[in-house]
């Protein structure tokens, strides 16, 4: 793809406020002649690609408005594949407000979100699955959503995606070609070859497909629900996971009347902790709407912990209560959990002193069904294990060693899973030996999907929705 330069650009590259130093960006054609306007120092245009050069910039009268360095790179070796000028000034909100005013000034258009990403895509410097990984990169929250972001930003999906997309390319244009000469009965496709490259292309998506789950979680975060009676120490928790008193903590039955989110990141994964209000039947409205916000934020977990308070005995209301929410999400993972075992009795405490994820009390039978953990959130017993337990539930359903291809993107999903259905069509089809021309209608098809996912296949639509997600200056 040839190199072309639009208008020049520019933005604040960097988080606004106050530090040391402060990186505006300008792209685009002329970008170092309308900033030799502003500046002080060297002659940049006759100054060599990636080169830094110290200078001052100034306004319209002269004045100078901040001592700065500026980068030079000429097209096509720049992050946008256009000439581009970065300029490295101060930290302070002020001065670097002020510095982009005076850029602003020269002609140059503010740049809007995503757009130098977007110039990047457009002139062939990434894929599109790369320039989503971008955006993946700054929003991350934890350090498998980084490695996540890095390992699609390298390309390697891209890279796996087009092997098989050229493969199919070739196939189709050999079934084509026999069309041309139908008349003449001649074959150029090799059924056999198409049928295995198809049924390679069928295992490889599933297999894609399959590794979304964990990439969803990786990247989104893993909603984890407290969930129990009331004081049954789902805020302590919360609390203790966190390291700050985010809920509000009272022996006061109903003091969460909502649900309370806060993030916790452990083992490279953000956890999403949801503490809801204590389930029973209430007659206050607003405590009543709260319980229904529990159920609702159940229905929406990937891990639900189930919390019981040891000093309280286990009831059939509570066996229903956990059948209920075991029938409202059937298919999401669900730990239970003995709470402030620092408050038990002190011979009890000392008879289960040496406890196990598997260890049960005795004195409640019906509780006992129910494989559990004991912990302490005020003296922290139990907690290690509790938050080595809760990452293996949240990450039973996902399977990922790390190095296999993830994805992460629910647009990536559609195209695969819309890919996967095409493959089955031309499989069937080829199975029950449809002529070219069917089969050419999938394999065009299922081709239009893989090339949306790297961006040989888009619209401005797509596009927009993409690089929207995007901060400005990037």
């Amino acid at each position: 793809m040839s190199i072309s330069e639009k208008e020049p650009i520019a933005a604040i590259a960097t988080p606004i406020g106050e530090g040391g130093i402060a990186v505006l960006r300008v792209s685009g054609r002329g970008s170092i002649e309308k900033v030799q306007q502003i500046f002080r120092g060297v002659d940049l245009p006759n100054q060599a690609s990636h080169t830094v050069h110290f200078g001052r910039i100034v306004d319209t009268d002269d004045r100078v408005v901040d001592e700065v360095l500026v980068s030079l790179f000429k097209a096509p070796k720049s992050y946008t594949g256009e000439e581009t000028v970065e300029i490295s000034c101060h930290g302070g909100i002020l001065v670097t407000q002020k510095v982009l005013e005076t850029i602003l000034r020269t002609g140059v258009r503010a740049a809007e979100a995503g757009e130098f990403t977007q110039r990047a895509f457009l002139n062939g410097k990434l894929g599109l699955e790369q320039a989503e990984a971008v955006a993946d990169l700054i929003h991350a929250r934890s350090l498998k959503a980084v490695e996540a972001a890095n390992q699609q930003l390298s390309g390697s999906l891209g890279v796996y995606i087009r092997q098989f997309r050229q493969q199919i390319i070739d196939a189709t244009a050999m079934i084509e070609l026999e069309l041309d000469f139908i008349e003449e009965d001649v074959e150029f496709a090799n059924k056999e070859a198409l049928q295995k490259l198809l049924e390679e292309l069928q295992k490889a998506i599933r297999e894609l497909l399959h590794s979304y789950e964990a990439g969803r979680l990786i990247k989104d975060g893993i909603r984890t629900v407290l969930v129990g009676r009331p004081n049954a120490g789902k805020s302590t928790l919360l609390n203790a996971l966190i390291g700050s008193e985010r809920a509000i903590v009272t022996d006061i039955a109903g003091t969460t009347r909502d649900t309370v989110d806060a993030e916790w990141n452990y083992g490279g994964l953000l956890f999403r902790l949801i503490d809801t209000a204590g389930l029973r039947h209430t007659e206050d409205l607003v405590e009543a709407e709260g319980v229904k916000r529990s159920q609702k934020a159940v229905q929406e977990a990937d891990v639900v912990v189930y919390l019981k308070d040891v000093r309280t005995p286990f009831t059939e209301a509570e066996q229903k209560e956990i059948e209920a929410l075991q029938d409202s999400a059937p298919q999401t993972p669900m730990l239970f959990v003995t709470t402030q075992i620092d408050r038990m009795q002190s011979s009890t405490a000392d008879a289960q002193s040496e406890h196990s994820l598997t260890q049960t009390i005795a004195s409640d039978p019906d509780w006992s069904n129910y494989e559990h953990l004991q912990i302490s959130a005020e003296t922290e017993e139990g907690l290690d294990a509790f938050k080595e337990l809760v990452k293996e539930h949240a990450m039973q359903q996902a399977h990922y060693d790390g190095a296999s291809l993830l994805v992460t993107s629910s647009r990536h999903r559609d195209a695969l899973e819309k890919t996967l259905q095409h493959v089955d069509s031309a499989l069937m089809g080829l199975a029950n030996n449809l002529t070219g021309d069917f089969l050419s209608i999938d394999l065009r098809a299922a081709l239009q999907q893989l090339g949306a996912i790297t961006g040989e296949i888009t619209n401005e639509d797509i596009l927009d929705s993409i690089f929207s997600r995007f901060c400005i200056g990037k």
